[in-house]
């Protein structure tokens, strides 16, 4: 009987085989108002169901924009999740046989500082975050950079969910590297940069194993992982901060600010200010976007 339980209840884990694959389900065969409008009710479920998730959410808002009254500060978690769950959708839609288009390369601020970097021919390590939109910053880029683009991401709970879920990100037009285990994780993403690639990672989350930085987040202490970091200063490529917000069904906008250089033999000193000016520049998009922030731990 417990052995039962226990299997349902790792089922209907957000991150499970089971629910990712009825989430493509739905994405490739279900109507059109429940890709445009089932977020707005799944996203408030999950809130009220995930407990702990919910909590870190409250978190992070206050964290972002202070104390507020309980109410708004209610509406502003439950907007979260809604955001989340759209995103999902809209990400899972791009990669699934229906074959929708982003409405997001008219919506790029700051494409001038993309274009310097990709003139300098050494790569460009894009630092993005858990956002409103990351999942189709990859396939946005894809679309406007000659060479590979390659999202890395952390190994998933679930092998199976995983494998799905890097299938749809492959048909969107971009490349997965996952990481997280053992340091040479990081030599494929070497290996890419110096034939002038694009590796997007994220800096709101320290994968298991790796080392970070403490800086701080809209004036609170804040890890940061040093990977993203290193990896520029061992290549030679620009740090390029690139933030997503989702404006509406399939629009996005994303903000692209100016690049950050970290020094090939890079002193601690020099690690810890290429690392809190990306929490400065993340902290700024946040206070303008806090509801899109799906920081989850």
């Amino acid at each position: 009987m417990q052995s039962g339980i226990r299997h349902i209840a790792e089922g209907l884990r957000s991150d499970s085989a089971f629910l990712r694959r009825l989430m493509v389900q739905a994405v490739t065969h279900g109507p059109e108002a429940l890709l445009r409008y089932g977020p707005l009710l799944f996203g408030p479920a999950f809130a009220a169901g995930l407990h702990e998730k919910r909590a870190c959410v409250r978190r992070n808002l206050r964290r972002v924009l202070g104390p507020r009254p309980p109410l708004e500060e209610l509406a502003n978690v439950a907007a979260v999740f809604t955001n989340y769950a759209s995103c999902m959708t809209e990400a899972m839609l791009l990669g699934s046989p229906r074959g929708r288009e982003l409405g997001l390369l008219s919506n790029a601020i700051g494409a001038a500082n993309y274009e310097a970097c990709a003139a300098e021919g050494k790569g460009i390590v894009i630092a993005t975050a858990h956002l409103g939109g990351w999942e189709v910053a990859g396939p946005m880029l894809s679309r406007v950079h000659a060479k590979n683009v390659v999202v890395v991401m952390a190994r998933e709970r679930d092998e199976r969910a995983r494998a799905m879920q890097d299938e749809l990100r492959e048909r969107s037009g971009v490349k997965v590297v996952h990481i997280g285990e053992t340091a040479l994780d990081a030599l494929p993403l070497l290996r890419h940069l110096q034939q002038d690639d694009v590796v997007a990672m994220q800096i709101d989350r320290v994968p298991p194993g790796m080392r970070a930085r403490t800086v701080e987040l809209c004036g609170e202490p804040f890890q940061v992982p040093e990977g993203p970091l290193m990896i520029a200063a061992l290549s030679g490529a620009p740090i390029m901060p690139v933030f997503t917000r989702r404006l509406g069904f399939m629009h996005y906008e994303a903000h692209v600010l100016p690049p950050i250089h970290v020094p090939r033999r890079p002193a601690a000193s020099d690690l810890d200010k290429a690392a809190q000016r990306l929490m400065d520049d993340l902290g700024a998009f946040l206070r303008d976007n806090p509801t899109q922030w799906f920081h989850f731990v």
